[in-house]
């Protein structure tokens, strides 16, 4: 295991743009080198005053800690199972003064040891952490595959996997922070106003780190994405351009080369420990989430789902323990409170311990009030999905403290409705009723729908490459009422149709991000007839999505699917937007009497994207097959 000791931890800690921990020894010291204090640093002013620091370092386990300080008290000291280890339980009082904490450590027999903790004014003002909402809409990035910035730390030498080939679906591609930074005027002029990166802390794993969740150091920027400085720089820049910055978070497991591996604090750091010590297999998750609800579910099944890993190469973590516990919550306020977070995207929400994820967004939203979360729960049944929003009022008596759950029901759905038969049962109706479900839902538009996503086929592949039904389902993740993300190359029709739940593939490159491409779809250079309509589509619907208050906060009436047309309003004082969805090949007339209800006879509308004048009165003729989206002049 890789231990940061002596000048070269300094030389490593400065190359990789990363104050790990900030503190200082005595030169003749008693302690062995300490060579973790996690949080590296924390703030005053929070509202809980409580900090727990976790210390690491060979043998510290029997050291007397002293700290003599006017304001901050310490608490308790608690030592491991591990003789490596100590926690510190801090008090921060109200009033403090940013500053220096200095502790002395004592071992019988042996010279004291000093070691001075900084506390920081905090960065940024409340009105920074303002959270993600429906006027929203999020660009889901996978960094590794978006834009090259900086090709010197595609392969850092110190670290496990050190495979870097475009042509392997698997390997790392060498996309990092500093290609997000360079295209964030793209991202802008499309309309976006929030970017969802999959994680970028250190995944130090011999093969397939990639993606992100694998992180075997929660607070270390993993060297090939970039440093600390440039994550900053992202989220910093990006807020000057009116774009939020969510950070994908993972609190159910870790990499199984996470730094504690060889060395775990308590006999219960994570589930299943007695079998990964012995060397023996693991269990891993049944993935059974409905017994979080069912009525009649086994103890072995909810065990099973909660305690179980998610794979074999990701530990799972136990949050029944306080000490692990403590360590997720802060870890979650150190990254808000870093970067000036506009939201979490909190992975796997169902597996970790639901009591612990209840206390887990209570203390975030506690400390930030308006801030935003969104937990996966990968369920097509809305009430299971139903469960996990805060405001639901279950059964149980379960309260999650969760703003926002991710709508996989309804993302199933439009993509089926888009490729059925029109039938009394069958096609949009499906999509009308999914809407309807909506009763359920303790605040639906705080939910989050996509098309796709870094998980699934490309939504342009799962509707057999058809780019009609393609903009269809992007009409309507955004204007019903919901928060839209969109992932990464749906603008320019990605796909991955060879190669079908391949995540690799679902993951390619974005072309124009690495010097050398033939095609840059920055630039809209190379690209098809077919794709240039697409991202121009799809720019000039989020451009006028960013302005229509009707969308973000309207009420919303849909009438029932007939003869294959879906006709469905959002309308806010004199604001009213119309979307049709028309499945007809052939030409139909819309007869509009029968919106009577919405008040709109002889309104002049106009077709965004076409920018065509239409009049509403007695019927509307739908020459072909595709999406109307209509906005009254005022």
């Amino acid at each position: 295991m890789f231990r940061r000791s002596g000048c070269l931890g300094c030389i490593l800690l400065s190359r990789y743009g990363f104050l790990f921990f900030v503190f200082t020894l005595s030169m003749n010291m008693g302690i062995a080198q300490i060579d973790r204090i996690e949080p590296p640093h924390w703030w005053v002013g929070f509202k809980d005053q409580k900090l727990q620091l976790l210390l690491h370092a060979e043998k510290i386990g029997n050291a007397n800690v002293i700290l003599d300080h006017p304001q901050v008290t310490l608490e308790a000291v608690h030592t491991a199972t591990s003789p490596n280890y100590l926690f510190l339980d801090l008090v921060i009082p109200e009033g403090t003064s940013p500053g220096e904490l200095e502790f002395k450590l004592n071992q019988t027999g042996k010279p004291q040891t000093s070691l001075s903790y900084e506390l920081k004014e905090r960065r940024y003002d409340s009105d920074v952490f303002t959270g993600f909402s429906s006027e929203d809409v999020l660009y889901l990035i996978t960094p590794d595959r978006f834009a090259n910035g900086n090709p010197a730390n595609d392969v850092v030498s110190s670290m496990r996997e050190k495979a870097h080939s475009r042509k392997d679906d698997y390997a790392r591609h060498g996309g990092d922070i500093r290609g997000m930074i360079n295209h964030l005027n793209y991202i802008s002029e499309m309309g976006f106003t929030a970017i969802w990166p999959s994680p970028l802390l250190e995944n130090d794993m011999p093969e397939q780190s990639y993606h992100g969740y694998a992180i075997t150091d929660f607070y270390q920027v993993d060297p090939r994405f970039g440093t600390l400085d440039e994550y900053r720089e992202l989220a910093d820049k990006a807020r000057e351009k009116g774009i939020k910055l969510i950070m994908d978070q993972v609190a159910n497991h870790c990499g199984l080369y996470h730094w504690w591996m060889d060395d775990l604090p308590f006999t219960d750091w994570i589930n299943d420990q007695p079998a990964f010590e012995k060397g023996k297999a693991v269990k891993t998750s049944n993935h059974r989430r409905t017994t979080h609800q069912d009525l009649y579910a086994s103890e072995f099944d909810k065990e099973n789902m909660v305690k179980g890993w998610f794979v074999p190469a990701m530990p799972d973590l136990n949050q029944e323990n306080p000490y692990l516990a403590a360590y997720i919550i802060q870890n979650s306020i150190y990254w808000i409170e870093t970067l000036g977070l506009g939201g979490i995207r909190q992975d796997t929400y169902p597996y970790p311990d639901k009591h612990f994820m209840a206390d887990w967004a209570r203390r975030i939203m506690t400390e930030y009030p308006d801030f935003s979360i969104v937990g996966e729960e990968w369920s097509y049944n809305p009430l299971q999905v139903a469960y996990w929003q805060h405001g639901k009022q279950n059964r149980d008596g379960y309260r999650s403290y969760l703003k926002s759950s991710m709508d996989f029901p309804m993302q199933k759905t439009l993509v089926e409705s888009l490729l059925e038969k029109e039938d009394w049962n069958t096609g949009l109706i499906r999509l009308y009723e999914a809407l309807a479900n909506d009763f359920h839902y303790a605040s639906p538009k705080d939910l989050m729908l996509f098309a796709d996503n870094h998980d699934m086929d490309r939504v342009f592949t799962q509707l057999n490459e058809d780019p009609v039904l393609t903009r269809m389902a992007l009409a309507f993740l955004l204007f019903v009422p919901r928060i839209p993300q969109i992932y990464y190359g749906t603008e320019i029709l990605m796909e991955n149709s060879a190669k079908p739940d391949s995540h690799g593939r679902i993951r390619s490159d974005f072309p124009g991000g690495w010097k050398g491409d033939s095609i840059n779809a920055f630039g809209a250079k190379g690209l098809t007839k077919e794709q240039k309509d697409m991202q121009q589509f799809l720019k000039r619907v989020l451009q006028f999505r960013k302005q229509e208050t009707a969308i973000h906060s309207g009420q919303t009436k849909h009438f029932a699917p007939e003869d294959g047309v879906y006709v469905l309003f959002r309308y806010l004082g004199d604001s009213t937007v119309a979307l049709i969805l028309n499945k007809n090949i052939k030409a139909v007339d819309l007869d509009l009497t029968r919106f009577a209800e919405m008040g709109l006879d002889g309104v002049i509308f106009r077709e965004i994207i076409s920018g065509e004048r239409v009049a509403w009165e007695g019927k509307l003729t739908l020459e072909k097959r595709g999406v109307l989206i209509l906005s009254n002049l005022k």
